[in-house]
């Protein structure tokens, strides 16, 4: 018992730690138009590679814009839109999955069968496929990560609503004539909302990965927009020169994708619920 205690209270911790960490996070990527010393896509080849000063705490990069300027704005892009994908997925994750799960039948079939059939391979290489057809750009991938990521979050969801309909609050609210809607949204939705939003601040920072990568090969964010994946892609050229080019936006990936993952892990610990994928 005393260990179980040790335990909650070192996850409730580190928890409270990494909230804090993308409080302050997030906070930063809100406040960047009025925090950023500079305008982040403003060139200015007379100061190109400049080392970090009082003016540009960071330094310059090959163009001649502030290194900080664009982490900061760069920000806004990958949690902005990272959170933008975990919402959007775990919604339609919800309404599918909850909807095949309590019907089941011919419908739970045929959604699923499609689940496992996208679940085969592996999700990049279904993003890419799909950004090659929908042409390069931050919306189209955007919406491929959507249209490949929800089908993990309905998975999840009809398994637990399978394991719910039979249980007795359930009968007993049917027994009382509340209807399907009524029952879907009072008694099951609140019970498997709580486990899929913990084990989905696993995946955001996945998607943060997923989003850099895209922007690395050119198929994402798209020149002179501030995005970390670019900057490292336009950084790999002067790596041995001024490897910080990298190296910034680098330090903030890891930092944010550590961070996410190590919050998801307690509060999975916390509240005892396991990855599922």
């Amino acid at each position: 018992m005393i260990a179980s205690m040790r335990t909650g209270l070192r996850s409730q911790k580190t928890a409270a730690v990494c909230s804090v960490i993308l409080a302050v996070l997030f906070l930063l990527s809100i406040m960047a138009p009025w925090i950023a010393p500079h305008d982040p896509v403003q060139v200015n080849l007379a100061i190109k590679l400049q080392s970090p000063s009082w003016d540009y705490p960071l330094g310059t990069d090959q163009l001649g814009r502030c290194n900080l300027s664009r982490l900061l704005y760069g920000s806004r892009i990958s949690l902005g839109f990272a959170s933008l994908i975990f919402i959007s997925s775990l919604l339609i994750g919800l309404l599918i999955g909850t909807f095949a799960g309590y019907k089941g039948g011919i419908i739970d079939q045929v959604l699923m069968r499609f689940c496992e059939g996208v679940m085969a391979f592996p999700t990049l290489v279904l993003v890419l496929g799909l950004v090659g057809i929908f042409g390069p750009g931050l919306p189209q991938v955007i919406l491929a990560m959507i249209m490949v990521q929800w089908v993990y979050y309905a998975r999840m969801f009809r398994g637990m609503v399978l394991s719910l309909r039979e249980r007795n609050f359930i009968t007993a609210a049917k027994i009382s004539g509340s209807s399907q809607w009524t029952i879907i949204r009072r008694h099951v939705v609140p019970n498997v909302l709580p486990p899929i939003v913990v084990m989905g601040t696993l995946e955001i920072g996945w998607a943060i990965m997923d989003i850099a990568a895209m922007s690395f090969l050119g198929l994402g964010v798209q020149p002179p927009s501030p995005e970390w994946g670019s900057m490292i892609h336009e950084g790999k050229s002067y790596i041995r020169s001024n490897p910080e080019l990298m190296l910034y936006p680098g330090i903030m990936i890891l930092i944010i994708v550590v961070t996410f993952n190590i919050l998801g892990e307690a509060l999975s610990e916390r509240f005892g619920v396991k990855r599922r994928f």
